[in-house]
């Protein structure tokens, strides 16, 4: 995992956000999900500077129309915003677990 995965890991792991079941690297067919609420279907997924080139990007919105077409949401965000802002980031996953 990388430094934001683990950070965000700790802050989610264990039930610790609403009392809800995070499961980390989810396959979903060749889609490995950083983090994966099943009961939301809620896919959360950190994104470093790799993912900046435009190939990278559209390997990722080929990845996120897939998982679209099983029914599950895909949250992204920056590694950064885990770090810098982390309140906000699980304020903003809270959003979908309603």
């Amino acid at each position: 995992m990388t430094p934001a995965e683990v950070a965000l890991w700790m802050m989610i792991r264990n039930r610790q956000l609403d009392g809800k079941r995070f499961l980390r690297q989810y396959s979903v067919g060749k889609i490995i999900i950083d983090f994966y609420c099943p009961e939301y279907k809620l896919a959360i997924e950190l994104d470093g500077e790799v993912h900046h080139s435009p190939q990278a990007r559209e390997y990722d919105k080929r990845g996120t129309t897939c998982l679209e077409s099983f029914g599950i949401i895909v949250v992204q965000f920056e590694n950064f915003e885990v770090f810098d802002y982390p309140e906000r980031t699980l304020n903003e996953i809270k959003r979908y677990l309603k």
